[in-house]
């Protein structure tokens, strides 16, 4: 589950009032949210901003990632964005061998992969799949590109 710190938008019509939550990136701006980190007030002059710097920095080491606007407003309260480096790891540098089998990856069309899986499915299938005679029907009068002339309806006097 990827974690997001982000702004919920609360308060009434034109009066805008947030609250700084972490929420499952998947759920809805508004959603359900697992933890209020805090809230800001952008109508109050100066605007209002409430940050439980021990619960953010908490999400943050678990790596959660805010959101464009929070990490400016954490700025300005001086919460650090990034998680805490632990330990002295240095990254490698990728490997040449990685890049050439995802840019193979990334050439393959989509289109014969569904093709192929169809075929597939298709070779599975030891028995023909049975068609209505409604369906069979239809197929016919549209091969032969006749339909049924329409009736009138008897006015009613």
């Amino acid at each position: 589950m990827a974690v997001v710190i982000r702004l919920m938008r609360a308060g009434a019509k034109k009066r805008p009032f947030y609250r700084l939550v972490a929420a499952d990136s998947r759920r809805q701006r508004d959603g359900r949210f697992l933890e209020i980190l805090g809230h800001y007030n952008p109508i109050a002059k100066p605007f209002e901003l409430v940050v439980h710097k021990d619960k953010v920095s908490t999400w943050i080491a678990k790596g959660a990632q805010p959101s464009e606007q929070v990490a400016s407003l954490l700025r300005k309260v001086g919460v650090s964005t990034h998680a805490p480096k632990t330990g002295s790891l240095v990254a490698a540098a990728p490997r040449a061998d990685a890049a050439q089998v995802d840019t193979t990856a990334a050439a393959a069309p989509k289109a014969t992969k569904k093709k192929a899986a169809k075929k597939k499915a298709a070779a599975k299938r030891t028995v023909k799949r049975k068609v209505s005679a409604r369906k069979t029907k239809a197929k016919a009068t549209r091969k032969s590109g006749k339909r049924k002339p329409a009736t009138k309806k008897a006015k009613k006097k």
